[in-house]
């Protein structure tokens, strides 16, 4: 079984009874989990997102409130998961909007069954690479939590490419001292290169406002 089905949800909104049924078929033929709702309202009481890639596939046209409405309503709840509208009324500006809004494809019924599976495997691959982004800069923050307040500078100022003797210079403290701080952050983080962790602390937001990470780091372990 191809690899975007396996552990994914695909989140069908739509207010028609039988197109709900018939995409749901679609969908667990070729082994998608799926679930259906006939309204925004109904979505929203299922309470958050699985945890897993997902995809949502959006009528235009629902009860008391637009795709597009929906759409920015996802936003503000900072509910990220990839798009997909489906509409019999569809235009051209409504379109433009929902993919500037993000959306990654907008369908006129009817459409072909590959268009729609062509288009949930893109969002599915997008998802998982925004999970996986997220993941990895948690574990980073979680490392950086990890470390002494000595060892923050340390990797401060390995960030911002001076070497120990200038390191050491720069805090007051002697060389091997430097070299032993450098050497935990290095277990620390993870770290397989002073390449890589420099470019850590710049994923970290490390370099210049390292004063901001360490208050949050230390506010996150507190």
């Amino acid at each position: 079984m191809n690899s975007d089905v396996l552990n994914a949800m695909v989140i069908l909104i739509d207010d028609d009874q039988s197109v709900r049924d018939a995409i749901n078929s679609l969908l667990r033929s070729v082994g998608f989990a799926a679930e259906t709702y006939g309204s925004f309202k109904d979505f929203l009481a299922r309470g958050a997102l699985p945890d897993m890639p997902c995809c949502l596939v959006l009528d235009v046209r629902l009860p008391g409130i637009s795709g597009l409405d929906v759409q920015a309503d996802l936003m503000r709840r900072k509910i990220s998961a990839p798009i997909i509208f489906i509409t019999g009324h569809g235009d051209i500006p409504m379109s433009v909007r929902a993919m500037k809004a993000g959306a990654i494809e907008f369908l006129t019924k009817p459409f072909r069954d590959q268009d729609l599976l062509d288009a949930i495997h893109q969002g599915l691959v997008i998802d998982r690479k925004r999970r996986d982004s997220q993941s990895s800069l948690s574990a980073m923050i979680s490392n950086f939590g990890t470390l002494t307040r000595r060892e923050r500078d340390v990797m401060h100022q390995v960030a911002r490419g001076l070497t120990n003797r200038e390191i050491a210079a720069e805090l007051g403290i002697a060389e091997i001292t430097v070299k032993v701080h450098r050497g935990q952050v290095m277990r620390k983080m993870g770290a397989g290169s002073v390449v890589e962790l420099a470019r850590m602390a710049d994923l970290l937001g490390l370099e210049p406002d390292a004063d901001r990470l360490n208050r949050f780091a230390i506010k996150s372990i507190s």
